[in-house]
């Protein structure tokens, strides 16, 4: 699992792909890529006219028209009832079945100085951030591991067939940098980030036990993919609201085309990681905060501890220089975060 020379750990064609929030950014690019990967793809979002506009998209990358599916779903995954609901209609139209992966991509961010933000955005992050992911994931556990065993073969069978392995199911979460470190604007936002990290590891553990409990279903799989910025709308509407020291502060931010973080996501679950950077400097930081995470194999697991080592050295240095950043821009210019006084 997580080898160098492992096998794809991520197939997708013929399966069902469920993606929150996958009418924009990273969601729609990583659906078009799995449609081009012959997957059937359910996109839920809150636009409907987007949504009809990005499945429209999606079709088109198709690998295999004439067999592949899309549907789009209007829902708000910010509450336990929407998200039951978005599987239940998934399940429907996939023809009984509930989706083979579910990946969580919906979320918003409102990067402010702790003291300036408005207490109700405290829970819209949570709602729109961690609760979208662990809502939709209790939806879909559910959906998985209550289902009844398969039907036993025929008694007076004779014949031996060799096993067949049934591809595992996957739960993958949308994290972030600040998942594994935040900096002065971000404190309103990372918690909700950091949080979706800590459930991950929790859930890939209990999924043991079901794969103890009940091997006759599908294992199931759980990941956290963190993308790196993206140039998109929401990013805009970051930066509205967002500090002058903020910005300054992620001056050297690698930036990547929703298009390239969904494909180095993807690869990166093809190759069996639980946790998916999708930037060097991602994983970088990741390797030093990593705690009791899978660590995506051995031969992978030695060489981000080793990283791990030293990245701990660099981190006292890199907390150190964003600390005194922070002091100085205070001395400079105050405690609004901007460089000049807006109306």
């Amino acid at each position: 699992m997580g080898t160098f020379l492992s096998k794809n750990e991520f197939p997708v064609e013929g399966r069902t792909v469920l993606i929150t929030g996958g009418s924009r950014g990273l969601g729609l690019g990583a659906a078009r890529q799995l449609a081009a990967k012959g997957a059937n793809v359910v996109i839920a979002a809150r636009d409907a006219a987007k949504l009809e506009e990005s499945i429209a998209d999606i079709s088109q990358c198709a690998r295999f028209p004439d067999k592949q599916r899309f549907h789009s779903i209007r829902a708000n995954v910010t509450t336990a009832d929407e998200c039951a609901r978005v599987v239940k209609e998934a399940t429907k139209w996939n023809n009984g079945a509930p989706p083979d992966i579910v990946w969580c991509c919906s979320g918003s961010a409102h990067p402010t100085l702790f003291i300036d933000t408005p207490t109700e955005q405290f829970q819209t992050m949570m709602d729109s951030n961690y609760f979208s992911c662990a809502y939709m994931a209790h939806a879909v556990l559910n959906a998985w591991l209550r289902s009844p065993p398969p039907a036993p073969a025929p008694a007076d069978s004779k014949t031996k067939t060799k096993t067949k392995t049934t591809p595992a199911r996957h739960l993958i979460f949308t994290g972030s940098f600040v998942s594994f470190y935040s900096f002065a604007g971000f404190t309103p936002y990372a918690p909700s980030k950091a949080a979706i990290r800590s459930l991950a590891d929790s859930l890939s553990q209990e999924m043991n036990l079901y794969a103890g409990a009940r091997p006759d279903l599908p294992r199931v799989r759980v990941h956290t993919v963190f993308p790196a910025t993206m140039p998109t709308k929401s990013l805009e509407d970051e930066n509205r609201v967002k500090t002058d020291l903020t910005k300054a502060l992620e001056e050297g931010d690698q930036v990547l085309s929703p298009e390239e973080c969904a494909r180095r996501a993807i690869a990166g679950l093809e190759s069996g990681e639980e946790l998916v950077p999708t930037s060097a400097i991602i994983r970088l930081v990741m390797t030093s905060m990593a705690g009791g995470s899978i660590r995506g194999g051995f031969w992978k697991g030695l060489v981000n501890t080793l990283l791990g080592w030293v990245v701990l050295v660099v981190m006292v240095f890199i907390r150190w220089d964003m600390d005194s950043k922070v002091a100085k821009w205070g001395r400079r210019h105050g405690a609004s975060g901007m460089l000049e006084k807006k109306d």
